[in-house]
């Protein structure tokens, strides 16, 4: 199974694509869309939407997997970040990828084991399931690699399923 993991955001998107099959992990590419802080927001979008299209089509995952999003303490913050990640769900349901969903502490139950994990010891695991040299920069790469082996640890649960299902003619 091949799976793209998404930490969603309008000035830093990390992304990740983790083939697992027997119970191992092989990362096959991370990196990060970074936006330039001074663009116009449409802008910044567009160049969200198109960097995770080009991932999409450079790696062909059959999933992906991304933050679910919740309210924290700047309601400007989630609003643009809902929209950056508007835009990446675009993307890979254009590309008819089924799009799945984890909390925080869905992550860090999956990687670590245990639910309140600090985000260090979420990274770590990452990197040593990953077998990497060294955790990915930025920590966004890291939380999507993360949100990646989430999956791959959950994906026979199906939980969190985003894509409709459809039933009969629409």
């Amino acid at each position: 199974m091949r799976v793209l993991g998404i930490d969603p955001g309008y000035a830093i998107v990390g992304w990740g694509v983790v083939d697992y099959a027997g119970s191992r992990f092989a990362p096959v590419d991370f990196g990060a869309v970074c936006t330039p802080a001074g663009a116009a927001f449409e802008l910044r979008l567009a160049q969200v939407y198109d960097g995770v299209r080009q991932v999409i089509e450079r790696t062909r995952p059959e999933a992906l997997a991304i933050e679910k999003l919740f309210y924290q303490h700047n309601q400007t913050t989630v609003i643009g970040v809902a929209e950056a990640r508007g835009v990446v769900l675009l993307a890979a349901a254009q590309a008819g990828l089924p799009i799945y969903e984890y909390t925080p502490m869905q992550v860090k139950q999956a990687v670590t084991g245990y639910g309140k994990a600090v985000k260090k010891q979420v990274q770590e695991m990452t990197r040593l399931l990953l077998r990497l040299q060294a955790v990915p920069k930025p920590d966004d790469t890291a939380d999507a690699l993360a949100m990646a082996i989430t999956h791959c640890h959950t994906s026979g649960n199906r939980l969190e399923r985003l894509t409709p299902r459809r039933t009969g003619p629409i």
